[in-house]
């Protein structure tokens, strides 16, 4: 027995459209295929940012190619979220926790190469070496891209 889809309806009985349907699945906590498709469009740009900035580095630490590599399995994932629920459920997120793991290693290894800058995090060297070291906060945001697939994954599907 397959489930009746009903559409969404606002306040007067009439069937919700456009940005008004978008809110009212957001609303309503209706948001995994969006969200699903957000995380792969994210994925994407986010790998390309992660390559040019280590490539930047010319790839010093052999470490830095481990988000070039993870990153991208959330696009197959994210896509494959929008058009099947199961996938949305067990593989978006799995792709996207190791993503968040990787993420937080990274900010690990951002401020340790900050430390090992000369002068390190001393007092009167923190900031410049901050502004002048590998970016802290570029690995949180990539594991924001990650987290975008773990709320998917646990929001209701669109339609149902």
């Amino acid at each position: 027995m397959s489930a009746v889809r009903r559409p969404a309806r606002g306040p007067g009985g009439s069937e919700l459209v456009g940005v008004d349907r978008a809110i009212a699945n957001i609303r309503t906590g209706h948001f995994e295929r969006t969200l699903s498709g957000l995380a792969a469009v994210g994925a994407a740009v986010t790998t390309g940012e992660i390559y040019l900035s280590h490539d930047s580095a010319s790839f010093g630490n052999k470490m830095m190619w481990l988000p070039v590599v993870i990153m991208p399995t959330i696009i197959p994932a994210g896509i494959a979220g929008v058009f099947s629920k199961r996938a949305a459920k067990t593989v978006l997120p799995l792709a996207s926790a190791v993503v968040v793991l990787n993420g937080l290693q990274g900010t690990y290894l951002h401020i340790r190469g900050i430390a090992q800058k000369p002068g390190g995090l001393r007092r009167g060297m923190r900031l410049y070496n901050a502004e002048m070291g590998p970016p802290v906060f570029a690995p949180l945001l990539a594991s924001l891209v990650g987290g975008m697939g773990i709320l998917a994954a646990i929001l209701r599907r669109e339609g149902e």
